[in-house]
């Protein structure tokens, strides 16, 4: 089952001083619709959802099934490093109406492989929803190695994809490898988008179009559409302001990115902090130059 294909919105969460920002996550509800992509992630890591009220939680997600709900999925991120934390989130979505579920790798604790399974299995017996797995290792401390997906994917029918952001292109692959026909992958790296779906991947889970999301669903369709050039050309061009993203942690830097294109204030909660003068003027200027 692919859950959608092209590009997928890892959406931020607008905030103010006081609270989420509901008028402003509307408008960039409107703004991804009308600009083609494919999916809108709710709550993904990239929203800040560790920082939430479970009431800011189900506002935001409320909001997007009352915009998106027939249009596009509304995927939301219930991950956590608590299995029945995992569950409970999963169940609570599914009950707010989302189409599926991105649930990231448990982080912190490093279990095992074999713990890893059974974290996805509770959750998948828990849920009669798409469940994407999503495998980072770079910010949770675990990888969810492709033999164990594998084993995931054929075991769990709910179980249909992962987001790979492990950023080892041969161990993407064997992902791919050894789950066509049972799942599919999707990029959570913005600058591997091509190279991935280029592999067989459906598509990307992307930072970058919280901005540019008509750039990143046309490089998409490019590739799908036969026109690799384009696509090539696109992913290309792309890198210098995608590289500008990851500049400090994400979101700081999408969310300065969303300040400039009138989408939000750009505040961030803490532990994060705003972004260094520095470092907004990098991201101004790459921004300037893909536009």
């Amino acid at each position: 089952m692919t859950i959608f294909q092209g590009c997928g919105t890892a959406l931020i969460t607008p905030f103010t001083k006081d609270g989420v920002d509901l008028d402003a996550y509307s408008r960039l509800l409107d703004f991804q619709l009308e600009n083609g992509v494919s999916a809108a992630i709710v709550l993904g890591t990239t929203g800040e959802p560790t920082t939430m009220t479970d009431g800011e939680k189900t506002a935001v997600v409320e909001l997007a099934v009352a915009k998106l709900k027939g249009k596009i999925p509304v995927i939301v991120g219930t991950g956590s490093n608590s299995t029945a934390a995992a569950v409970a989130a999963s169940k609570k979505a599914y009950a707010l109406g989302a189409d599926a579920l991105l649930v990231v790798t448990p982080y912190y604790n490093k279990c095992t492989q074999d713990g890893l399974f059974e974290h996805y299995a509770a959750i998948a017996n828990a849920v009669d929803l798409p469940i994407i797995a999503y495998n980072v290792p770079g910010r949770t401390g675990v990888n969810l190695l492709p033999e164990t997906f594998a084993e995931l994917a054929k075991g769990f029918e709910n179980l249909v994809a992962v987001k790979e952001a492990c950023g080892n292109i041969e161990q993407i692959a064997d992902v791919i490898r050894r789950t066509e026909g049972n799942a599919v992958v999707y990029s959570g790296d913005d600058a591997l988008t091509l190279p991935i779906i280029a592999l067989g991947g459906a598509g990307v889970i992307s930072v970058a179009s919280n901005v540019i999301p008509k750039y990143m669903s046309d490089l998409c369709a490019g590739f799908f559409g036969g026109d690799l050039e384009k696509a090539r050309r696109m992913q290309l061009d792309a890198l210098p302001f995608i590289k500008s993203l990851f500049c400090e942690v994400n979101p700081i830097p999408v969310k300065y990115a969303s300040k400039l294109a009138g989408l939000s204030s750009g505040i961030v909660r803490l532990p994060l902090t705003q972004i260094t003068e520095a470092n907004a003027k990098i991201v101004e200027a790459r921004l300037k130059e893909l536009s």
